[in-house]
């Protein structure tokens, strides 16, 4: 099992990749979420420059805000940077498009962006569309510094339904998804990822990778989930994941997608949501307010021990270091924790303790 953490993206702080270096962390993930935090490359930079071991990546990369060739180019000069420890996160970009009032990337789309993405990074010729003209295209003045894509650099795609679990397959290194899901639903995730694979003539590899994001939350001797600390620590990802059911229940209104963690604040929030200040067409920018960063003082009531169970890796720390056996067993290979910009490396430290003991 690897270890790893999912920082802010903030420019100033890249020295948070060198603590999660010394405290023994294996990567650390840059998100790409241009209204929400600073640049990822700009820091990946920076930390490469300050590291030696661990592992850096984009955490997940937004096919929506950049074209195919510069993500290609931008990953592979951060692996000028730190060879052969460099990784590719992707998505088809959830808050990075939805904080403009805009919708993630097609599957189509982002099928053929993985591909482009894929054989640049292989250093290779490729067909790429741009603005309806098709060209051949490839990196020019290869092995002279600008890039590396002589060193692998591994595509990981954040997935969970089964067109994009098949994508996964064809094009993917490895799997991001969220921790907490059963082993049913892992062992379910990785059969879409075989049949994928199978379909497109490619023999998944042994060291297909499979990583979970979660927010941790060590308990304390006496406290509970209605501990102050403990939701100062679970808000901003608990109730980051409200607004993520929200967004998605108002493209469906069906009400299967609100999970059952979430039933006894959903009407609760909706309202909250009505009575936002902004109007509909700007409200979207209000939503995603505090985004995995903090939580806004009056969503906090939002922040239920039934909620912080359902969105949080919650105990002492031989529940926890449990928690992650189970998973490892059911074939996850990294814990990757997100926790709150307040307080982040206290977080690191105590999580620290459980890594030494896995």
């Amino acid at each position: 099992m690897q270890f790893s953490i999912l920082v802010q993206t903030k420019v100033d702080e890249w020295d948070l990749a060198v603590e999660a270096e010394e405290l023994g962390f294996d990567a650390c993930w840059f998100p790409d979420t241009q209204m929400v935090w600073s640049d990822c490359y700009a820091t990946m930079a920076l930390a490469a420059q300050h590291t030696s071991r661990i592992r850096i990546g984009t955490g997940v990369s937004i096919p929506g805000t950049r074209i195919a060739p510069v993500t290609a180019h931008s990953i592979a000069t951060i692996n000028q940077l730190a060879p052969g420890r460099t990784f590719l996160g992707v998505g088809t970009g959830h808050t990075a498009m939805r904080g403009m009032g805009q919708k993630p990337m097609p599957l189509a789309e982002f099928d053929e962006y993985l591909r482009v993405v894929r054989t640049l990074l292989r250093g290779d010729e490729v067909d790429y569309t741009y603005r309806g003209k098709t060209r051949s295209i490839q990196f020019l003045h290869e092995g002279m510094g600008f890039r590396n894509t002589h060193d692998p650099i591994p595509i990981y795609v954040a997935a969970n339904g089964p067109k994009t679990l098949q994508l996964t397959g064809r094009l993917g290194d490895g799997l991001i998804s969220l921790m907490g899901e059963s082993e049913e639903v892992l062992s379910y995730h990785l059969g879409m990822i075989r049949e994928g694979a199978r379909h497109a003539g490619r023999e998944l590899p042994g060291d297909f990778h499979t990583s979970a994001l979660v927010c941790p939350i060590l308990l304390r001797a006496g406290e509970t989930l209605r501990s102050e600390r403990v939701i100062d620590l679970a808000g901003a990802y608990a109730v980051c994941m409200l607004h993520y059911v929200y967004e998605v229940y108002e493209q469906s209104h069906d009400d299967e997608v609100v999970p059952e963690f979430l039933h006894g604040v959903w009407e609760e929030y909706r309202e909250h949501v009505d009575r936002m200040e902004l109007p509909p067409d700007k409200r979207f920018r209000q939503i995603h307010e505090g985004h995995a960063t903090y939580c806004v003082p009056e969503e906090r009531r939002f922040v239920t021990p039934e909620v912080i169970e359902g969105t949080c890796m919650v105990g002492g720390e031989s529940e926890i270091l449990e928690q992650i056996r189970k998973a490892e067993a059911a074939g996850l290979r990294e814990v990757g924790i997100v926790p709150a910009l307040a307080g982040y490396r206290g977080v690191m430290r105590d999580f620290a303790k459980v890594m030494k003991r896995v």
